[in-house]
């Protein structure tokens, strides 16, 4: 959305990318809202999104004459160093630009995870009807994290195709990119903060050390080794890494035994 706004109608990345988060959003909930009201969750809300990508994907292919269609995307350079356009010859610009969007979703999670959305969520992992007898709107709890997941996907697209300059079909909307961001959230660590962070280093690190160590003959490996060791993990490992790390360096709280409790109830002074 970004690159077709600032080529077709001059339109800033500046304002590009708050339009593309206002679209990523608002179909975000055009697809999130039936599916939660009838409850389509699960593997099946998964096959859906998976369907969505699909559609987006062919689209894209579809109307060439304004994407690209499978040959790619650039945006119109501009001269130089450019703030309007939102484009740099250096890369610490854009290292910095990263570090802010990090920061920023760094924060969302940390406001998410201490706000009362946390515990209605948690709730609805457990048992949807019993959160709905307890008084919590599963639907608009769905849809609040949803949206906000939708709107932090659409903020780094939107600046991965500024530092790139060039974007295909599949980057936007291919499976590849999916895997990649499912496998580095679970492998760094669900439920941890910088699990995703520690994730994706390690995903990058995979492909790069497939990319070096095999050249031209492991084009495509690197799907094919992020889907056996996401089944892996989600198997034997469901906390990921950090996760794991974390639960194991906690200060484990003692459970006294029943014979112990017993004890220490005949030792109680009586009055």
């Amino acid at each position: 959305v970004t690159a077709l706004l600032w080529n077709h109608l001059g339109l800033s990345p500046w304002i590009g990318i708050p339009a593309s988060m206002v679209a990523a959003g608002a179909l975000a909930l055009i697809v999130g809202y039936p599916c939660f009201r009838f409850r389509i969750t699960g593997h099946y809300f998964v096959l859906v999104t998976l369907a969505l990508s699909g559609i987006v994907l062919q689209v894209i292919t579809a109307t060439r004459d304004y994407t690209g269609g499978s040959l790619g995307y650039t945006p119109n350079r501009a001269s130089g160093n450019n703030l309007l356009a939102l484009q740099f010859d250096g890369k610490t610009t854009w290292y910095l630009i990263a570090l802010g969007v990090w920061l920023f979703g760094i924060v969302a999670w940390h406001w998410v995870d201490r706000s009362m959305s946390r515990y209605a969520l948690e709730a609805i992992s457990e048992d949807e009807d019993a959160a709905a007898a307890a008084g919590v709107d599963v639907t608009a709890e769905k849809l609040k994290i949803t949206l906000l997941s939708a709107l932090m996907t659409a903020l780094a697209g939107a600046i991965y195709c500024q530092y790139q300059m060039f974007i295909t079909p599949d980057t936007v909307s291919g499976i590849a990119v999916s895997l990649q961001m499912v496998f580095a959230a679970i492998v760094g660590g669900l439920f941890v903060s910088l699990g995703p962070t520690f994730g994706a280093v390690i995903t990058i690190l995979l492909a790069e050390t497939l990319r070096i160590g095999f050249g031209t003959k492991a084009v495509g490996w690197d799907n094919l080794v992020y889907g056996v060791l996401l089944v892996l993990f989600i198997i034997f490992l469901p906390k990921g890494i950090l996760g794991s790390v974390l639960d194991r360096l906690k200060p484990q709280r003692k459970v006294p035994r029943a014979h112990e409790q017993e004890a220490v109830q005949i030792a109680r002074p009586r009055t």
